[in-house]
């Protein structure tokens, strides 16, 4: 953790007064503050703020508890604690489902939860998926220029920075990227892991369906 990141709930809640509070969304917060990387936790938290905002200037009716776990903990499988034999998404996806059930949420909760992190980073699904699903893919994507941000003033943007700076997020989270693609590379041939393996990872290779479909066990 480092001082550049926001040291409790409550000092970010000060801030940004709309966010909703309950004892679980603060426990999620402590949890991934002490679970991340300072670039990483600052990183969640901004994503959960442009959620919560984008919500309201939509004026989405959804659960604030599932909607908040799951920006908070979307990237936990890029930390030691969600390391697991599957593709990031899901690594994190379960460390946020354990976390869920273990204070109460119902299945069909722990299953919102579930879909909005493994999904938050295919649009092209998580778009037209249950409103929790879709606002984390939209409020994630904010962080990463998607079109939500237009609709965010420069004065907000920059209030939103000053609580959560950046902290050379762009080289720090392709190095996140990269080093998946190294060291677990069969969890990352389909999904955007892939481009920075093919990029910036020596010998890096990924199967080629076109090749799996020629090769297959059929004769036409």
């Amino acid at each position: 953790m480092s001082e550049a990141t926001p040291q409790s709930y409550a000092q970010l809640r000060a801030q940004f007064p709309d966010l909703p509070e309950t004892p679980l969304i603060v426990l999620a917060f402590d949890h991934a503050r002490d679970h991340m990387p300072a670039f990483l936790f600052n990183h969640v938290v901004r994503s959960w703020i442009f959620a919560a905002r984008v919500g309201a200037l939509d004026a989405l009716t959804y659960d604030a508890e599932v909607v908040a776990v799951a920006t908070l903990f979307h990237d936990f499988g890029l930390t030691p604690l969600g390391d697991g034999p599957h593709r990031f998404e899901v690594n994190g996806a379960n460390v946020a489902a354990r976390f869920a059930r273990e204070h109460g949420f119902d299945t069909r909760r722990v299953q919102l939860l579930w879909d909005s992190i493994a999904l938050h980073v295919t649009h092209s699904i998580s778009l037209f998926k249950e409103t929790e699903v879709a606002l984390c893919s939209r409020g994630i994507g904010v962080d990463f220029g998607a079109p939500d941000h237009g609709r965010f003033g420069a004065e907000e943007i920059a209030a939103i920075l000053a609580a959560a700076p950046r902290l050379d997020m762009k080289r720090q989270f392709a190095s996140c990227a990269c080093h998946l693609a190294r060291t677990k590379p069969e969890t990352t041939y389909d999904t955007f892991i892939r481009d920075f393996g093919e990029r910036y990872v020596p010998g890096y290779q990924a199967p080629s369906w076109v090749d799996a479909i020629a090769g297959g066990p059929f004769s036409e």
